[in-house]
């Protein structure tokens, strides 16, 4: 089971990207009371975890509405993956998630400042475009097989973002800490790395839809 769960769980902390986020949560709140950050905070976390959950119980009935074959989904988002492994190794980790004309619109007046909550910070911050491909990645393979092993993957996605949603409001509740102590230099080192195991689970994705697409044999 660990080791099931494992890659499960790297897979999402790394495209939900806690420590990626903290220079992005300091500059858009830098105009914040410190109180109303706690809010925000917690609203951010409790509408991306309602968002993905969402995707982790119907992410394959998704798939079957749309007519899209596991595997064909599996190349895509393997695809879209990468590209954001690409932006985290070259210094760009916020460009899949959000623009830099959505960054310079962010609120910052009283009741701009819960809206911050829901855009940018819970989507596509952290419920992003890339963690919803990985979500529904997992739930279609699972859901392939039988009705245990999909059951399973929900609990083991479910678990996993609990606690990447418990890193994620630690890391943004202690940004400024991070941040010194890190500094900028250490986010990126970090990001970078992050970006280069994301690149290599990216192409295993791809690897594995062209497998079940029937379009080469698997190896044994």
């Amino acid at each position: 089971m660990l080791s099931q769960f494992l890659p499960v769980f790297f897979t999402m902390f790394i495209v939900i990207d806690p420590i990626g986020l903290v220079p992005l949560y300091i500059g858009l709140s830098s105009r914040v009371e410190p109180e109303r950050k706690k809010r925000i905070i917690r609203s951010a976390v409790c509408i991306s975890f309602g968002v993905l959950l969402g995707f982790i119980l119907l992410g394959k009935h998704i798939l079957a509405l749309l007519g899209i074959e596991v595997g064909s989904f599996f190349i895509a988002g393997g695809i879209m993956l990468f590209i954001v492994s690409m932006e985290m190794l070259f210094g760009k980790p916020n460009q899949s998630k959000v623009s830099s004309r959505e960054q310079s619109g962010a609120p910052g007046g009283e009741e701009d400042g819960q809206s911050m909550a829901v855009f940018p910070l819970a989507i596509p911050m952290l419920a992003g475009p890339g963690s919803i491909t990985a979500i529904i990645l997992y739930t279609g393979s699972a859901g392939d097989t039988k009705e245990t092993g999909s059951i399973t993957m929900m609990v083991m996605l479910i678990l996993a973002l609990l606690i990447i949603m418990a890193i994620v409001w630690i890391a943004l509740r202690a940004s400024e800490l991070i941040l010194r102590i890190l500094g900028k230099t250490g986010v990126s080192v970090l990001e970078r790395i992050m970006g280069l195991l994301l690149s290599g689970l990216s192409v295993q994705f791809v690897y594995d839809g062209i497998v079940r697409l029937g379009l080469i044999p698997g190896l044994s």
